[in-house]
C-alpha cells in the first residue's frame, strides 16, 4: 500500500507497506548521547533517572520511522489542541493517552508496584469525566436523580434499574473496613455523563457512600451501565478514525474506594453482557473486573442486583 505522508508534496508518494520500514538514511550516531549528556549535575533525581530512557526511545522512534517535520508539527498541533480543548468537564489530553493505552499501562505498573497481595481488587483508569465532591448519601439511597417518564431514556432506566451492594475489606486480614468511602459514578442510559448533558441534573448518576462503624455493606441504587462512544469531536477522536478503530467503551461503573490506613483504589466494573468487553477503546477491561448482574425480585426500585466486594491494600 502506498500512502501520502503528512507533508509529502503533491504528486509524490512514499512506500508505507506494513511490516516493511522505510530505508534509513545515515543519521548522526552521536546526537542522542549529546542530548542525554546535557543534563546538569543538579538535575532533579527522578527526572535525571527517567529522561535518558525517554530521550533514547523518542530519538530511536523518530529514526526508525524517518519522522518528518510535517508529521512532527501535526503531532504538536494535535497535543496543543487537546490542551486547548480541555477544561473541568473534559480532559482531552487524558483521553488521547487513554486511546493509545498509556493510562491503562501506567495504572497497571503503579498498581503492581504498590500491591502487597494478589487478593487486592485490581485498579482501572480514572477516566476523563470524574468530578470531585459528589454528594455523600445514606446507604440504600439512589444516584439516579429526577427520573420521570418525561426523560427520553426513562424506559431504559427502568429496565436497567439495579441495586448495588458489597463490603470493603482489608486484603491482609479479610475483615470489613469501617468508615470506608465508596465514590461511584456512571453515565445515563444515553451514554453521557451529566457534565456532558444539559438535560441531566447536577451530579446525576454520582454519589458517595460510607460503610458504617461495624464495617457493614455499602448499598445504593444505580443502573446497569451501557456502552458508549468516547467523544470523537476532538483530536483524540480524529486519531481513532485515522486508526480505523471503534470509539466504544463497554458498559462500566466507576469507583474510588478509600479508607484511612489503606491505599485508595480507583477502578471500574464491567457488565458481562456487553459486546464491547473484548474491544474497549481505552484498554481498561480486566477479567477480575467483569461482573454479572442477577435478576432482583420483590424490589420495585430495581430489576437487577450486583454484589461486589472491594479489597484494599495497606
Amino acid at each position: 500500500m502506498r500512502q501520502m505522508p503528512l507533508d509529502a508534496p503533491s504528486g509524490s508518494a512514499v512506500d508505507l507497506t506494513p511490516n516493511e520500514p522505510p530505508k534509513k538514511p545515515q543519521y548522526d550516531p552521536t546526537f542522542t548521547d549529546k542530548v542525554i549528556a546535557a543534563t546538569g549535575p543538579n538535575a532533579h533525581l527522578r527526572i535525571a533517572q527517567v529522561m535518558p530512557s525517554l530521550i533514547r526511545h523518542l530519538h530511536d522512534f523518530a529514526r526508525e520511522v524517518n519522522l518528518t517535520m510535517g508529521e512532527w508539527m501535526a503531532a504538536i498541533d494535535l497535543i496543543n489542541e487537546c490542551g486547548q480543548m480541555s477544561d473541568d468537564k473534559r480532559n482531552e489530553t487524558q483521553l488521547l493517552c487513554d486511546i493509545v493505552g498509556l493510562e491503562s499501562l501506567v495504572d497497571e505498573i503503579t498498581s503492581k508496584m504498590l500491591a502487597t497481595s494478589t487478593s487486592e481488587t485490581p485498579s482501572a483508569i480514572l477516566g476523563p469525566f470524574y468530578r470531585q465532591d459528589a454528594p455523600l448519601l445514606p446507604n440504600g439511597d439512589t444516584i439516579v436523580r429526577n427520573l420521570s417518564p418525561s426523560v427520553p431514556w426513562y424506559q431504559k432506566a427502568v429496565e436497567d434499574s439495579a441495586f448495588l451492594t458489597g463490603r470493603v475489606v482489608s486484603g491482609r486480614s479479610g475483615l470489613p473496613i469501617p468508615g470506608a468511602v465508596v465514590d461511584v459514578w456512571h453515565t445515563a442510559p444515553n451514554g453521557l455523563y451529566e457534565q456532558q448533558d444539559e438535560g441531566q441534573p447536577e451530579m446525576n448518576m454520582r454519589g458517595q457512600f460510607e460503610t458504617d462503624a461495624d464495617g457493614r455493606r455499602y448499598s445504593l441504587y444505580a443502573l446497569r451501565p451501557v456502552a458508549y462512544p468516547i467523544p470523537d469531536d476532538g483530536p483524540a477522536g480524529r486519531l481513532l478514525a485515522m486508526l480505523d478503530r471503534s470509539p466504544y467503551r463497554p458498559g462500566h461503573i466507576h469507583f474510588i474506594v478509600s479508607a484511612p490506613g489503606f491505599r485508595t483504589l480507583t477502578t471500574q466494573v464491567f457488565d458481562d453482557r456487553d459486546e464491547y468487553i473484548a474491544k474497549d477503546s481505552v484498554f481498561a477491561v480486566k477479567d477480575e473486573l467483569v461482573v454479572r448482574f442477577k435478576p432482583r425480585d420483590g424490589d420495585p426500585q430495581a430489576r437487577w442486583t450486583l454484589e461486589y466486594d472491594f479489597v484494599l491494600g495497606p
